[in-house]
């Protein structure tokens, strides 16, 4: 039997006064060690959801209601201190935009130094060996060279590397990917996704997936949770969601992914010519 290392029941979220609700009495339970999606279009409540649970939500806006617990400890009654120090070390955050996560006035180095001190309290060599590694394991070229760069001097993908390096600097036990291909190239996308897939095989980490597209998390997730209008629609196994959705809702959202095997039919060129047939002037063969 797998066992839940984050557990959420009936979490709500929302304004106090006057009551306003954002996320409706959301349940999850994700396994030690699995790939979770949690899946909705744009303002259904993902993230806020995952902010909820980190006890990073935007000022005016609180949990109303319900608990969150990571490996049995109750994350909503934990002190502020408690709760900083959670994050980074047991549960970590790859945010959708790295070049606004990242401190754009200190090099990549200090920013790393500033988490380990926090997490680890080592500093110095420790800490700079700590980096290359890092940085090594998440693919940056010449890792050590690029210790005394600053966020701008990296291009999109390798800050986004950068900022997986970061979130797994303390070893968390649970990592969140919140939309981390949406600023990136289809073909950085990919790699993106393809790297978290094997940091999470290799360190046994257990990962949950924050999306409002089900083709990103195809063939990466485990189960698939999906929420609208900061409700849960429905969950169940990727294989479920993916060829057996009970939901209108779901459908919709498969139906708006697009996929290779089904091209749109306005953009078909029409027959190519057969093999062996002369190329028209002006054209590649």
């Amino acid at each position: 039997m797998n066992t839940p290392l984050l557990e959420i029941d009936r979490l709500t979220v929302g304004f106090a006064e006057p009551r306003r609700v954002l996320v409706d009495e959301v349940s999850l339970s994700v396994d030690a060690g699995s790939a979770t999606a949690l899946v909705g279009e744009s303002g259904s409540g993902k993230t806020l959801s995952m902010l909820a649970v980190m006890g990073l939500l935007p000022p005016g806006i609180s949990v109303l209601g319900g608990a969150a617990r990571l490996g049995g400890v109750d994350l909503l009654s934990l002190p502020p201190r408690a709760r900083r120090r959670m994050n980074g070390s047991r549960v970590a955050l790859i945010p959708q935009d790295a070049m606004a996560a990242l401190n754009p006035t200190l090099d990549i180095q200090s920013q790393f130094e500033l988490v380990l001190r926090a997490h680890q309290r080592i500093g110095g060599s420790a800490a700079r060996a700590r980096t290359i590694e890092l940085l090594d394991q998440v693919g940056i070229p010449s890792a050590a060279s690029r210790l005394r760069s600053y966020p701008h001097e990296f291009s999109g993908g390798q800050r986004q590397r950068v900022m997986i390096a970061l979130a797994l600097s303390c070893g968390p036990e649970l990592l969140i990917a919140d939309e981390p291909t949406t600023a990136l190239d289809v073909t950085i996308q990919q790699q993106i996704l393809d790297l978290v897939a094997r940091l999470r095989e290799e360190i046994d980490m257990t990962v949950l997936w924050i999306t409002h597209d089900l083709g990103v998390v195809a063939g990466l997730a485990d189960r698939v949770a999906v929420l609208r209008h900061g409700r849960m629609v429905e969950s169940g196994t990727a294989e479920q969601i993916f060829y057996r959705p009970a939901q209108p809702y779901t459908r919709q959202l498969l139906a708006a992914t697009p996929t290779l095997f089904d091209p749109d039919p306005e953009l078909d060129p029409g027959p190519g010519p057969a093999p062996g047939d002369p190329v028209e002037a002006g054209t590649e063969a």
